[in-house]
This record gives C-alpha cells, structure tokens and sequence, in this order.
C-alpha cells in the first residue's frame, strides 16, 4: 500500500510540474500571440461582468436589510435611530465584519479546489467554514450582551445606551444566521452559482420591508422590531440557500456527506480565514476611528454628521468595486486551482479594466452632482454646503476604492492574505490615521483634513497592492496552489489507511 501511494505522489506532483511549466519553443510563440488576443481579453471581461453584476445586487441587498431597519426604526423618534444606528454600527465592526472576513478565506481554499475539480472537498471546507465560525459567534456574544456597558464606559449617554443594548440582544440570532450565510454564500460564488444568491437576496429583501414596518409599528415591539425582523431575514436567505444547496441537481457535485472529516480541515481553514478577516478589519476600523475623532472637533455634530454622510456614500458606492473584486477572486482562484496561470493573469486585468471603467462613471457622476447630493441626507443648508465642499474628495475615495477592492479581490484569490494584513496595517494605521489627526488638529482643517489623511492610506494601500500584484510569478503561485490540493488529498488518504 505504501509503495502504490509513493507512485500515486510521483505521479500526481510530475502532473502539478507539467502543468504550470512555462511553453517553449512553438508554445511560446503561440503563447506570445495569446497575449495580445482581443478575443480572449473580451471572453474574460464578459466572464467578470456575469458574476460581479449578481454580486453587486448581493451585497447591496444584504447591506440595505441594515439600512431599511434604521430608516424604519427612525420613525419612532431620534433616540430609537441613535441607538439604533449605534448597535448596527457596533455589531458591524465587531461582529459582521469579523465574519464577513473570515469567511472569504473559502474564496482561496474553495475557489482553487474548484479549479482543481475536487468537487468533495468544496463541501466538506463549506460545512468547516460554518462550524468554525458559529464556535467563533460564542465570544462575540459575551462582547454584544454587554455592548451597554461598553457605551457608557466610553461616554455615550447611557439612555441610548440602554435603548442599544436592548436592540443588539435581539440581533444576536442575526449574528448566528451570518456566520452560516456567508460561507454559504462562498459556496455559491465560487461555482458561479449565482441566480440562486440572487434570487434569494431579492426575494430576503422583498419579505424584509414590511416585515419590518409590521413588527415595529403593528405588535408593540417598538424598536426592537427593527432586530428582530433583521434576524428573521437572514435566517430565511440562510434557509433559502441552505435548501438549494440540499436538493438541487446544481450542487449535485460539490455536496459532501457531513463526516469526521469536517473537523480535519478546521486547521486549513482558519489558516486563510484569519488574514481574509484582518485584512478587512482593518481598514474597516480604521474609517469607524475617523468618525470617531471627528466627535473631538470643535461643533462636532456638524462634521460628525458631514463625515456619517460621506461614509455612509462610499459604502453603499463600494457594493460595486466589491462585487467585481469577488468575480476577480473567483476566477483566479479557479484558474489557479486549474493550474492556468496565463488565465489568472487575463482575469485580473479584465477586473481591473471593468473597475476602472465603472469608476470612472460613478466618480463623473459624484462630481457632477455635487451641488445637490446632500439633500438626499440632509435638509440643513449648513449640511449640504459642507458635502458639496467635500464631494472631490468623496470622488477620489471612489477612484482608491475600486482599485483596491479588485485587489484585494485577487490577494484571496492567490491565498496571500497575510501581505494584505501588512499592507492594511501599515498603510491606515502607520500613515493614514496619523495624516488625518495630523491635519485635523494640528493643522486644524477640521473633518476635511480627516478625509484627506484617510485618503492618504488609501493612495499608499493601492500602490502596496499594486507593486504586490504586478510581482507574482503566476507560474510559480499555480504550481504550489495545486501542490498544497494533492498534499492534503494524500494526507486525507494516509488517514484511510
């Protein structure tokens, strides 16, 4: 048995170095003329653009259950949307976001086996995911349960504070339902399964809108209607994938049966899962901060509220960038996972033409609209002056984030999350946060120097990635992509025997 397995490893490694040599002689002609093929190029765009528009309409769904909860919620006065808005923000930084991250590890792991056509596997590193992170739900609660007193310490007025307790406490089993979401999701998007997330999303939101308005307005509840709708709707997108997943013909290859197993891939998991989530995290965090110190300024309601606007643009904005970064990572990770390296290659520079593309168009119209914009959030003229001042800077936030967000798409594509984590590190912490205080209130612009010293990080993190992603040997990135498949499948079958 030893000695059929050694020849199986011969076997399966001299297939990996076959696959990912570079051509030579007539290959490399051919390969030369592939290069500047228009034909290929627009066969990839065309790729890129089916699974980014679905994912778009995806995470924009998703993001507009929280939004729809505020808006209606805000109806019952301003202490039920302050603490609203508070316990969402508070349970995004240190909940979803979290999970969001650590679940975009599957986007290397599941991404490449798909690639590779070990169909089993994707299941089995699915049902990990989900394990993983409802194990990883049980400490966040302990932090939301006392997010109350969490708020008074750091001196919010302890009546919204009280009111923000309440209301996360009924969004625990929001945090639960997105724990299985989002691997479920990856599931999906990493097989270009993506009318079912789509279709589920709409139909999620759909039920949402007046489910919310009843629970809040019609039973009593009061704001806490608001969470509870919330926790209802993701349960039902979770349940709606979850039974696709189950019975269709689509997912026929890619279920596995729920074994021991589910355990061993534990440590493989959390391997890329815990760069993918710091790697978000930190730059998440980082404009949560600059919101926070705009609180410090002199008339802080002014520029808090300016700031809130602006943020609140660029993330309903990088819904777009964000979508085309998954199609990036999904087809380099398949291409990779295939041993193509030339496609992976083709992939990120359609990416990368559809984003600058889409940018161009979104940061056009930002400017173009500036004088105006601002009465979507406001009615106060002091408001809408100061977001038109701050509309240029908005826009090239738009510019920063498209490129970024199909880089980053990419890094977890190829599995090298860890350089995003020194790159997110280093540029917002070590450059972008101290430019901003730096101009806020030393140099005293106000919350404009905030969004310009932010920006700074933005402008260093793309060029990091940049240079990062303009260095990969895709050749070599391929070869050990499929070596690191057949290890653990050799390890699997040491286990067998």
């Amino acid at each position: 048995m030893g000695e059929e397995r050694n020849m199986m490893e011969e076997s399966l490694l001299a297939k990996v170095q076959i696959d990912s040599k570079t051509e030579s002689g007539d290959e490399e002609e051919q390969r030369k003329k592939r290069i500047i093929s228009w034909d290929i190029y627009m066969e990839e765009m065309t790729r890129i653009c089916y699974i980014s528009g679905p994912m778009v309409a995806v995470v924009l769904s998703t993001k507009l259950l929280q939004v729809v909860s505020t808006m209606i919620v805000g109806h019952l006065g301003e202490l039920y949307l302050s603490s609203a808005a508070l316990s969402i923000s508070f349970t995004g930084v240190t909940g979803f976001s979290f999970l969001l991250g650590m679940a975009s590890g599957l986007e290397t792991t599941c991404g490449q086996a798909y690639g590779a056509k070990q169909y089993q596997r994707i299941g089995m590193q699915t049902y990990t995911a989900i394990f993983s992170l409802i194990l990883v739900c049980i400490p966040l609660s302990f932090i939301l349960i006392n997010i109350e007193n969490i708020l008074v310490f750091t001196g919010q007025d302890p009546l919204i504070a009280h009111e923000a307790g309440r209301f996360t406490i009924w969004l625990l089993p929001a945090v639960f339902a997105y724990a299985i979401l989002q691997p479920l999701v990856r599931y999906f998007q990493i097989q270009s399964l993506l009318f079912p997330m789509l279709l589920s999303s709409c139909v999620t939101l759909g039920i949402h809108v007046p489910l919310c308005w009843a629970l809040v307005f019609k039973t009593g509840l009061g704001n806490v209607g608001g969470a509870i709708s919330m926790s209802i709707s993701i349960w039902l997108n979770v349940i709606f994938l979850g039974l696709y997943m189950r019975f269709s013909s689509a997912c026929a290859k890619t279920r596995a049966p729920i074994s021991m197993e589910l355990f061993q891939g534990i440590w493989e998991f959390f391997r890329f899962a815990i760069p993918s989530a710091v790697m978000i995290c930190l730059e998440w965090w980082s404009f949560e901060l600059m919101v926070l110190l705009s609180g410090l300024l002199p008339n802080p309601q002014l520029e808090t509220s300016v700031l809130s606007v602006c943020l609140n643009t660029i993330a309903t904005l990088y819904t777009i960038p964000f979508g085309i970064g998954a199609a990036a990572s999904t087809r380099v990770s398949n291409e990779l996972g295939a041993g193509n390296p030339f496609e992976a290659r083709i992939a990120v520079l359609a990416a990368m033409s559809l984003s600058l593309i889409e940018t161009s168009i979104v940061s056009s119209t930002l400017i173009a609209c500036r004088h105006v914009y601002g009465y979507i959030f406001s009615n106060d003229k002091e408001v809408v002056d100061y977001v038109t001042v701050m509309a240029p800077l908005v826009s090239l936030s738009v510019i920063f984030d498209s490129v970024q967000g199909v880089l980053s798409g990419v890094a977890r594509g190829c599995g090298w999350q860890h350089l995003g984590v020194y790159v997110n590190l280093g540029a917002f912490y070590l450059c972008g946060i101290p430019a901003a205080a730096a101009l806020a209130f030393w140099v005293q612009v106000g919350g404009k120097g905030l969004w310009i010293g932010i920006q700074v990080g933005a402008f260093v993190q793309c060029v990091l990635l940049s240079i990062i992603t303009c260095c990969i040997n895709w050749e070599q990135l391929a070869m050990k992509a499929r070596q690191r498949l057949f290890d653990v499948q050799f390890s699997a079958e040491d286990r067998l025997v």
